[in-house]
């Protein structure tokens, strides 16, 4: 429009019932724009929304184990480490010794070892062991992103949504026997 006095700026606005807004304050003469300031604000803040919804948090998950712990202990804590990789965090985790287990680094470094072999399929060594006073530290990162987590996890839940829809009234554990069941009873009556 180019340079038009304040009043005649305010005028238009009124006109097209918009608001006149100031783009650059510093310019010479200042710059501003008509526009539904409303509508501008409504939009920036959902952008905003989106972009927060898409971001990934990095996450340090922590994992304490003992040297001398029991196999079934060893494969709860080595499940719960594979789940936080499998949700794209990191996992700090801690070989805590006491007394006379810290004159046996040894052990801690084996376990943490035979740990990082057994998640190296979703996860790699990030930080070797390392001592650290009564404690011996590793960190496992994902192979994949979180991002990338986050959107398997969300097609997942969509799939499960979907089935559900689709049979309305079955929760998911009741279709899955009865799909078992079915070839059993098939059988029995040839």
């Amino acid at each position: 429009m180019g340079i038009v006095p304040l009043a005649k700026a305010l005028e238009l606005a009124q006109e097209y019932d918009l608001d006149l807004v100031e783009v650059a304050a510093n310019a010479r003469p200042p710059v501003c724009k008509l526009m539904d300031y409303g509508k501008f604000k409504y939009e920036s803040a959902m952008k905003a929304r989106e972009a927060r919804k898409n971001q990934a948090h990095t996450v340090i998950k922590e994992m304490k184990l003992r040297p001398k712990i029991d196999p079934h202990d060893y494969d709860t804590k080595k499940g719960h480490v594979v789940r936080f990789l499998k949700q794209g965090d990191k996992v700090k985790i801690t070989i805590m010794f006491r007394g006379r287990e810290q004159s046996r680094p040894e052990l801690g470094y084996r376990l943490l070892q035979r740990l990082a072999e057994d998640v190296q399929d979703l996860g790699f060594v990030e930080s070797n062991p390392k001592q650290d006073g009564r404690n011996m530290i590793m960190v496992l990162g994902p192979h994949k992103k979180k991002t990338e987590a986050m959107a398997e996890a969300r097609q997942a839940q969509e799939a499960r949504k979907a089935d559900a829809k689709a049979n309305p009234g079955k929760s998911q554990n009741v279709a899955e026997t009865e799909s078992a069941e079915a070839p059993a009873e098939a059988s029995a009556e040839a």
